[in-house]
């Protein structure tokens, strides 16, 4: 009746793979979190039904077009597996990008602020990616160079990869790291650290391109264009995206040494990624995420003191 595997659960004769099971879960934990959190931020009943039925099927279709164009050499050969999912094959970046679109449609449909609707999903997206990272445990895949100091062979740092030994434990360090801005998202808007609708969203970008470009070179499963990782390629076009709208919103003459140094410090990181230099990149990393912590935090103080005075 029941069988259990590492990989599929048996029901009556048919198969599920785990890796739908967590994905599905994690999917069910966004949505609870949204709805949870639409009213309080002044959208209507319903708001988060009505955007998962859209979202979440565009997302996991944009997902694999992502990774099969990525991966055409492959699929060319095997269009059979286009299709097939159930092994994995879903890139976030382009689940992302299509459910983005996919709310902005309805934002228009519905009249309903963009920036609100990007705010109700993001501490939800980073947790179902969090549970999601899972499923790349299970299908042994997501993982990184192989580890041969036995003294770095233990889980979380490695994992065991059957066939194959211990490799750094990329899929586990990218889950935690999500599980950790989704803790920062719903504390910081308990909290009203964010001023502007749409923030919420844009730190949840921030946070997840930051790390994706620093653990996404440890993997040995990267997509390419030519010798350049896809992944750490977005991640940094988002990153310098993003402190050039920081730099922007920090007017003023005082400023401009602030915004010259936050936007260097992004260039710098992307350097240090580019040469395949993990520890440097990580020390970069930590300063771009204190000089962005730094800017938000004067446009809040300036923004305060604008009311106060107005």
């Amino acid at each position: 009746m029941f069988e259990f595997t590492r990989s599929t659960l048996t029901v009556f004769g048919f198969s599920i793979r785990w890796y739908g099971v967590l994905i599905a879960l994690g999917v069910l934990g966004a949505v609870l979190l949204a709805w949870f959190r639409e009213q309080r931020l002044g959208l209507k009943k319903e708001t988060t039904l009505d955007l998962a039925l859209i979202c979440v099927p565009v997302g996991i279709l944009c997902a694999r077009i992502y990774y099969v164009l990525f991966s055409w050499e492959y699929y060319a050969a095997h269009p059979a597996e286009i299709l097939d999912i159930r092994g994995g094959g879903l890139a976030i970046y382009g689940g992302v990008i299509g459910g983005v679109l996919a709310g902005w449609i309805y934002s228009r449909v519905k009249k309903v602020s963009f920036g609100t609707l990007t705010d109700l999903v993001a501490p939800g997206l980073a947790f179902a990616q969090a549970v999601g990272r899972w499923g790349n445990f299970l299908n042994q895949e997501a993982y990184g160079a192989a580890v041969t100091n036995p003294h770095l062979q233990f889980f979380p740092l490695s994992v065991y990869i059957e066939g194959s030994g211990w490799h750094w434990a990329t899929f586990f360090y990218e889950s935690l790291w999500c599980a950790l801005i989704c803790i920062f998202l719903l504390i910081a808007e308990q909290r009203g650290f964010f001023k502007r609708r749409g923030d919420t969203f844009l730190w949840y970008l921030f946070l997840y391109a930051l790390e994706r470009c620093l653990v996404e070179g440890l993997r040995t499963d990267s997509l390419y264009i030519g010798p350049l990782r896809v992944s750490q390629l977005l991640s940094l076009t988002v990153l310098l995206a993003l402190q050039i709208g920081l730099c922007l919103r920090l007017r003023g003459k005082q400023h401009i040494a602030m915004s010259g140094h936050q936007l260097m410090s992004v260039l710098l990181l992307g350097m240090f990624v580019c040469v395949q230099k993990p520890i440097l990149a990580l020390i970069w990393a930590l300063i771009v995420l204190l000089n962005a912590a730094m800017g938000y935090g004067v446009i809040n103080n300036k923004n305060k003191t604008d009311e106060e005075s107005a």
